[in-house]
């Protein structure tokens, strides 16, 4: 399931496909009701090592990851450039200023955190770590996370087929069935350089959490179009996708297990002001 940015070197880059970044508004309740949250435990520890409650949560979509924090008793904001994610944020008890992470005006604020759940691959990655450290309060924290997305062979193989042979000329139809872990690894570890670069964090650690989810039929073909391969595929194009999951879905007995893993890059902001 197409997540993440590719890893292949020719254009766009993620931060420039602007068509697929802002194209999970198209069904922002469907997005908002089958994404997966965040591990509990995640959300703890980045709490617990920031210095105060003030969040700015960077590619907000839908507040998913923001409710968690808000729950955890932060002061969460949120800033997101498509104004049907934000509704649906809003309406859910979220702050949200809509705009790109680029073009953001901090008005003269601060934060002690800065999060951004499944979107940061979406950020110029020359703008995004200079830009946390100027928003982020001296040992604020910056904690960048997200899902790796890869069902089982038994699944993902019929997926991949049924994308490469309904929409050929998408950008995801050439990629494996299943990536493996050390890609998405590789891709934080990208994140880590780009924070070293800017000289404003402490050293960046890099943070795992595995955990596990079961899917019914129904609850999995809700999730993937969702999923930035599908989002801007024709009705009949996604209908045929979904059949084809589904009915090997059905043949597994009509659910499975997702083997989740939750990747995090996070540095904390020199204590200098």
């Amino acid at each position: 399931m197409p997540t993440l940015p590719r890893e292949h070197p020719e254009p766009p880059q993620p931060h420039q496909a602007r068509q697929t970044a802002e194209s999970f508004g198209t069904n922002a309740r469907g997005y908002d009701q089958a994404r997966p949250a965040y591990p509990d435990a995640l959300v703890a520890r980045i709490v617990a090592g920031s210095p105060g409650p003030d969040v700015l949560d960077v590619g907000t979509g839908t507040g998913i990851a923001a409710r968690q924090f808000q729950a955890a008793g932060c002061a969460v904001l949120g800033v997101d450039p498509d104004a049907r994610m934000a509704d649906l944020a809003q309406a859910r008890g979220m702050r949200v200023e809509v705009a790109t992470f680029e073009a953001w005006e901090p008005a003269g604020r601060s934060f002690d955190t800065l999060i951004s759940a499944q979107s940061w691959h979406w950020l110029d990655p020359a703008v995004g770590a200079v830009k946390a450290a100027r928003v982020l309060r001296p040992n604020g924290r910056l904690a960048i996370f997200g899902h790796v997305f890869e069902p089982p062979v038994e699944v993902a193989e019929p997926f991949a087929a049924a994308l490469r042979r309904v929409a050929p000329d998408s950008p995801f139809s050439d990629q494996p069935a299943r990536r493996p872990l050390e890609l998405y690894e590789a891709g934080y570890a990208k994140i880590a350089d780009k924070i070293r670069e800017t000289e404003q964090f402490d050293d960046p650690e890099q943070w795992r959490f595995d955990w596990e989810q079961s899917y019914t039929r129904d609850q999995w073909l809700d999730l993937l179009p969702t999923t930035g391969g599908l989002t801007r595929l024709r009705p009949d194009q996604l209908a045929e996708i979904l059949g084809a999951v589904g009915g090997v879905i059905d043949a597994m007995g009509g659910r499975f297990t997702m083997h989740y893993t939750t990747l995090a890059t996070t540095a904390v902001r020199a204590g200098t002001p």
